[in-house]
């Protein structure tokens, strides 16, 4: 299992999410997934933890994949603005929107690489250009791990923020190389690092411009996985039989823009 949202490292990452988007949501481990980053989200963003909606608070999902986090989201928000590089994905999302209640998510498929990408809604509601919106709350889920340089990808969400804004970004645990038992052979296209290592992205991040960074342990959970290189058929349920309980650790990544 690669991860809960699309790779954003272009086209070859992006030809497997497209081909697995109208099947991804029937997997149960990206639901379980998405419902634990929302849970450790909530309790470490104020604006989120109040039991009224926090009507002036909009949000960007970098890497939305089919929206399973941007749902849990969006009851709570003003907005949710839904990113992803894989169509395939946003045109299931944009699917769910159609068949849902929940109609403050505004899906785009774009490769986000600059924080005035002329895809992002405008500033002014009323203007199709000038300046793009701004927002209070950033989030990713199991996205950090599919891009080759976080240098860029964190400097464009620190242009994406409102001063004082923030990022709340989670993700697995690099551990060591064990970590790399996280995903089946099969899904190792689109791989870049085999999770996160929670000093080195504290330190890219303050480097980057982010100020009050705390990056921790989130929650664990227990994962199925190979014995041995090729164990699992792709695009088969995982047999009874089959591979081992792996622990993981997911980390959650936080940081604001300054005032």
């Amino acid at each position: 299992m690669a991860s809960a949202a699309s790779s954003l490292t272009g086209a070859g990452g992006n030809e497997r999410f497209n081909q697995e988007a109208a099947a991804w949501d029937s997997n149960p481990f990206v639901h379980q997934m998405s419902e634990e980053a929302w849970k450790a989200i909530q309790q470490n963003v104020p604006s989120l933890q109040l039991d009224k909606v926090a009507k002036e608070v909009d949000v960007l999902e970098i890497g939305c994949g089919t929206g399973l986090l941007s749902f849990m989201v969006a009851p709570k928000v003003r907005e949710v603005v839904a990113v992803d590089a894989a169509q395939g994905m946003i045109d299931v999302l944009k699917t769910k929107i159609e068949k849902s209640e929940v109609k403050n998510i505004v899906p785009v498929a774009v490769l986000l690489e600059d924080p005035e990408d002329p895809a992002l809604p405008p500033a002014d509601e009323k203007a199709k250009s000038g300046p793009r919106r701004k927002y209070d709350l950033i989030t990713s889920h199991l996205v950090l791990h599919h891009i080759p340089d976080l240098t860029p990808v964190l400097k464009t969400m620190l242009g994406c923020l409102k001063p004082g804004g923030m990022v709340a970004l989670t993700d697995f645990e690099d551990f060591g190389p064990e970590a790399k038992r996280f995903h089946p052979e099969s899904k190792m296209g689109g791989v870049e690092r085999h999770g996160i290592n929670a000093k080195w992205i504290a330190d890219l991040m303050q480097e980057i411009g982010f100020v009050d960074v705390d990056v921790k342990a989130a929650w664990n959970h227990d994962k199925r996985v190979e014995r041995w290189k090729g164990e699992f058929t792709p695009g088969q349920p995982i047999g009874a039989d089959q591979g081992e309980k792996m622990n993981f650790t997911y980390v959650l990544c936080m940081g604001r823009r300054p005032q």
